[in-house]
């Protein structure tokens, strides 16, 4: 299938003078799917990392300062926009089929000349949550599996969030009540016997986008079946963090990825 090849790589503006980007197009399960890509210019290898966002099409984009923040910590950075998106093929689908797109952007990470092919880490955003855990799932060479404000149960989102049902209703094709199956094969809750990375849960108590309930719910299910799993819960914050916090949590975990290589 040449999943994670890339086809096409063009360079992209850089804010940081130490980081490459490119803007990349890989095959995803015969998709031509687009992606950030960012690369330190110091030469030698680094761990890779592979960043989920969340949202869905123009929500939650991937963002380029986000990016160069994390390969500034000493990555190999590979931030797929999924499918559809940016000119990509296809159509996202809220963690459904377009998780394909996540495994293929981890296997691109597998294949660069300057990434430790054991060393490569995945970490999720709001939806994101739900693609580094099946990425994780499916992919057991993951080092290390970071959710921050991640979401883990997929008919819980329908629930709390008004806002989401009229899309997931016409992208899942239903309600969890009409269609409970739908939205349990979105739900990674349900595989976390296969999962091998260690886990770190990061979220904010007054979080009202992705409640910490689905953190709750993950930490519980991970200790049920003796996974290793750390968590840091913050009582003041929400889905976004005030930024002289987000910079210290972003360095403190990458240390924490690198430590779990």
């Amino acid at each position: 299938m040449n999943n994670g090849l890339i086809i096409d790589k063009q360079r992209f503006p850089s804010p940081n003078s130490k980081i490459e980007l490119y803007i990349v197009t890989y095959l995803s399960n015969g998709l031509k799917v687009k992606g950030l890509l960012a690369e330190p210019k110091e030469e030698g290898n680094y761990d890779g990392f592979l960043y989920l966002r969340g949202g869905i099409k123009n929500v939650g984009m991937v963002r380029v300062g986000r990016i160069v923040q994390f390969a500034s910590e000493g990555f190999v950075v590979m931030a797929p926009f999924y499918r559809g998106n940016q000119g990509g093929e296809g159509n996202e689908d809220f963690a459904g089929d377009d998780r394909e797109d996540a495994l293929s952007a981890y296997d691109l990470l597998r294949n660069h000349h300057r990434v430790h092919q054991d060393r490569i880490h995945v970490f999720g955003f709001s939806r994101g949550g739900v693609m580094a855990l099946f990425t994780a799932i499916f992919r057991k060479s993951v080092s290390s599996l970071v959710l921050w404000g991640g979401v883990s149960d997929m008919t819980l989102t329908y629930y709390e969030r008004e806002d989401l049902r009229r899309m997931m209703k016409r992208v899942i094709g239903g309600t969890p009540n009409k269609y409970p199956e739908r939205y349990e094969w979105r739900t990674p809750l349900y595989q976390l016997e296969y999962l091998q990375a260690p886990v770190l849960l990061i979220h904010g108590e007054k979080d009202r986008n992705v409640s910490i309930e689905h953190s709750y719910k993950l930490e519980g299910k991970l200790k049920e079946l003796n996974k290793q799993v750390d968590s840091w819960y913050f009582n003041d914050f929400t889905h976004y963090f005030p930024p002289v916090k987000n910079r210290e949590t972003v360095h403190k975990l990458t240390k924490w990825m690198k430590k779990q290589s």
